[in-house]
């Protein structure tokens, strides 16, 4: 027992100094992919630390986030620039972002001042046919609303005693005048000829046609029955009396609107005003002809407020030929001024001219009185307008550049003459925003480039990198800012 012992004492010893000896060599053979790093190259070289989820909290030693604890990354300065608004990125990057930039220019935009309302009729194209002379409509040739009458046409038949009165004085001052006809006195002639002149004057006054006092001085008979004669061309809007009553003098028996010309009432809010100008051309639709646009000009701004809606009543003047404009319809309009600089408002078609204040469409080329009322006419620059030698075009720059949060606005600035695509954060003060641009009053000069595309991308950038952006102007300060919470 004690020999087979040892031999295998011998054999296990063998084998176990030939397994050490095997692996000795191959640890020693062996390729060594991965060096083991170094103490050194493990030493962050940034400065600052900051925390992925709340790029506001900037420490100036590792650790975890007071906030949220996760674990604090260096931050990187990324655009290799002192200027803490800056930032640089690399073409690719700049590609992939679709950033876009346009030239800062200065030129005369176009506002658009959007408004509804309704058509209505012209005032003044509305007449009343009333009774001159008391009398009982016997007969009324025009018995419903809506017909459309011409100057002259036969509106109904009155028997009025005062009329029967009046011809039989024009009958005998006729007669009169005929019998002095051999008189040597001259005087008489003359008295009883002036009888006749005013006995005809008023059954004119009293609504008879020249052609109905000659037919009563031809016939030598009293007419017991008058007919009343439109005086205008329109559209009977409301029957005021019926057959048979007696009417008075004054009483109105129709209601005549030419509707060749009706006015749209708009309602324009109080922050479009400094825009609106009288003379300016309107455009409008309406639901009755889709697709079709219609113009006028405004004619009226009125000097009261609305204070339920907070708007202005705007009066437009359009001519309506074909009669499309119904009294009632929705319309929906829009004006576009043309704004020069510091908000004014131009008109190039009315430079140099002369327009009357009362209709609009009046406009001369030197002064004197308007063709209608005769009012004298006035220059375009006394209504509001700026002339177009002396005006300047104002800075602009496209709606989608600025960024705007409450009262600030800022844009990227490309900065040229870079190795990088480069851009600059900066706040501007803006003007009125006039169709697809933006009026700026400073911050930005002529000639430069903002960002018109991809601006938000640039500043959420700049938002991880904890420097200033469009929500955090001081660069990180946020409300619930906690990097000065100390660290337990």
């Amino acid at each position: 027992m004690k020999i087979v012992f040892s031999n295998v004492w011998k054999i296990s010893t063998g084998g176990l100094l030939v397994l050490l000896a095997a692996f000795a060599l191959g640890r020693c053979t062996a390729p060594r992919p991965f060096s083991e790093p170094q103490a050194s190259s493990l030493k962050p070289k940034a400065s600052l630390w900051t925390c992925s989820m709340h790029p506001q909290i900037k420490l100036p030693h590792p650790g975890q986030c007071p906030i949220c604890g996760m674990d604090l990354i260096p931050l990187e300065t990324g655009s290799g620039t002192d200027n803490p608004r800056e930032l640089s990125v690399s073409p690719s990057a700049a590609a992939l972002m679709k950033i876009e930039t346009s030239l800062v220019e200065r030129k005369f935009v176009q506002a658009d001042i959007r408004m509804v309302g309704k058509v209505d009729y012209d005032e003044t194209r509305t007449a009343f046919i009333t009774a001159r002379v008391p009398g009982r409509l016997d007969r009324l040739f025009v018995d419903y609303t809506g017909v459309q009458v011409k100057q002259g046409d036969h509106m109904a038949s009155i028997y009025s005693p005062e009329l029967l009165s009046a011809q039989q004085e024009l009958l005998q001052a006729i007669q009169s005048v005929k019998a002095l006809t051999n008189s040597t006195s001259t005087i008489v002639r003359d008295v009883s000829q002036s009888t006749v002149d005013a006995v005809r004057e008023k059954l004119r006054l009293w609504g008879l046609t020249p052609e109905q006092i000659q037919e009563i001085e031809a016939r030598g008979t009293l007419v017991d029955h008058t007919t009343l004669y439109s005086p205008v061309s329109g559209i009977v809007i409301h029957k005021n009396a019926q057959e048979g009553a007696y009417v008075k003098t004054g009483d109105r028996i129709y209601t005549v609107a030419d509707l060749s010309r009706v006015w749209v009432k708009l309602d324009a809010y109080e922050s479009d005003l400094p825009w609106l100008r009288y003379g300016q051309m309107v455009t409008f639709t309406t639901e009755a002809w889709p697709g079709e646009t219609f113009k006028g000009t405004i004619a009226f701004i009125d000097p009261v407020l609305n204070t339920a809606t907070r708007t202005v009543n705007v009066r437009v003047n359009v001519e309506n030929p074909e009669l499309k404009m119904k009294p009632g319809m929705f319309v929906r309009a829009v004006a576009h001024p043309l704004i020069a600089e510091d908000g004014k408002v131009t008109n190039p078609s009315l430079a140099g001219k002369w327009i009357c204040p009362m209709h609009p469409e009046v406009v001369k080329d030197q002064s004197g009185d308007c063709d209608i009322c005769g009012m004298p006419l006035v220059t375009a620059e006394e209504l509001g307008y700026v002339a177009s030698d002396t005006a300047t075009a104002p800075l602009v720059i496209p709606a989608t550049a600025p960024l705007i949060t409450g009262t600030r606005a800022v844009v990227y600035v490309e900065i040229p003459d870079q190795e990088k695509p480069t851009y600059e954060g900066r706040e501007i003060m803006l003007g009125p925003k006039a169709g697809g641009f933006y009026i700026v009053h400073h911050g930005l000069k002529e000639g430069e480039r903002v960002v018109t595309q991809g601006v938000f991308k640039l500043d959420a950038e700049l938002q991880i990198r904890a420097k200033p952006s469009m929500m955090s102007p001081e660069g990180g300060s946020d409300p619930m800012d906690h990097s000065k919470m100390k660290m337990e």
